[in-house]
């Protein structure tokens, strides 16, 4: 699986909230493409990730003038 442009391997089934949780991601503060699809929040508990996904994460930031 590809994430941010990074090959990551996935060592066991797990879904999209349980890879970000481990790998530290403050879900409240992402959004996440899969795929070209955006993901919306509610549904990271039920995505399962395969090998070929394709995640983008972006995170918001605060700021401004």
């Amino acid at each position: 699986m590809k994430v941010n442009g990074e090959q990551i391997q996935l060592t066991k089934a797990t879904t999209l909230e349980e890879f970000l949780k481990e790998q530290g991601y403050n879900i409240q503060r992402i959004a996440i493409e899969r795929n070209d699809e955006i993901v919306p929040r509610e549904n990271f508990s039920e995505v399962m990730l395969n090998d070929s996904d394709i995640i983008e994460v972006v995170h918001f930031m605060g700021g401004g003038c």
